[in-house]
């Protein structure tokens, strides 16, 4: 098992991740967020390539994430192309993952972006199959509290089932990220058994529940004095090993299904990001040590190393 971190590329970040012990990097690779790989040169990712090796780490996964399934037609089929582009070019940085999340129509519902998202990951999963590349869908549900909108529709189970009904193909699969699941109230171990064999990607987040903010807030969350509109005040985000999530039923269920996949840390974990740092994306000394106590912790419960 290979661990890393998401993270924008800097030649810092590298040095850094090589420094500290990682294995590699999921990376932003996107034309506003991260590296824009139209901009890239085959000449260009060779090198990039080149470097990575130099440091002993390699690229894991590229995270690529346009609004797969937006209102606007012109903007959903240059969205779309890009990514078929990325799919296209992902061996070339020595990863066979590309990572995104369903990103959809807010003004519809999950349900009802379900006939879009059929016809659009369907020509992806072709042209993943062609490339022999797996497509990882995160379950994070970018769910506004209120008025409720839901950004990526892959947060459940439910919508697993529907999403591997309407496109079978085994080039997609998950990015499985627990955090997500326990503040939905969702097991995280069963959800890893139940769908071992379409978790592509792995990503490491914790999730401290905060009950007597729960019980101020309801689940609805915080109404005043949020610190962003993702704040619902009895939840967040922790590095792996500072939260809720039984790590030990974690990698076991992994280990039993055979996952092989990369472990990805994201930091989104604001007590160790409390410097410059932007959810832990962006390195400053506080994020440098969350990835650091991070990659230990994970490392502690890896039996096949």
């Amino acid at each position: 098992m290979d661990f890393g971190f998401v993270t924008f590329y800097s030649p810092e970040t590298a040095a850094f991740a090589a420094k500290a012990g990682f294995d590699g990097l999921e990376l932003f690779a996107g034309p506003e967020l991260g590296m824009n790989l139209d901009q890239m040169t085959d000449g260009d990712v060779s090198r990039f390539a080149e470097s990575f090796e130099k440091l002993g780490i390699r690229v894991l996964t590229l995270s690529v994430n346009p609004v797969h399934l937006e209102a606007d037609p012109n903007g959903r089929a240059e969205s779309n192309a890009y990514f078929i582009r990325a799919i296209k070019r992902c061996r070339r940085f020595g990863t066979d993952i590309v990572v995104t999340n369903a990103w959809s129509d807010k003004a519809k519902s999950p349900a009802e972006n379900m006939a879009a998202y059929k016809e659009v990951f369907s020509e992806y999963a072709k042209a993943a199959e062609a490339e022999g590349v797996k497509i990882a869908v995160e379950n994070c549900p970018h769910w506004l509290w209120y008025p409720t909108t839901v950004g990526n529709i892959a947060f459940s189970p439910e919508m697993w089932d529907a999403m591997f009904e309407a496109v079978p193909s085994e080039a997609v699969g998950l990015e499985f990220d627990p955090s997500h699941l326990v503040w939905q109230g969702i097991d995280c171990v069963k959800a890893i058994k139940d769908y071992a064999s379409r978790i592509y990607a792995f990503h490491a987040k914790d999730t401290e529940i905060l009950e007597d903010k729960r019980q101020k807030y309801g689940i609805i969350g915080r109404q005043f004095g949020k610190t962003s509109e993702w704040d619902a005040g009895w939840w967040r985000y922790r590095i792996p090993g500072f939260g809720q999530i039984g790590w030990k039923g974690v990698f076991n269920g992994l280990y039993e299904a055979g996952f092989a996949g990369p472990m990805i840390i994201e930091h989104e974990d604001h007590v160790f990001g409390g410097d410059q740092s932007e959810n832990g994306m962006e390195l400053g000394p506080l994020t440098e040590k969350g990835l650091t106590l991070g990659l230990k912790f994970l490392r502690s419960l890896d039996i096949l190393r």
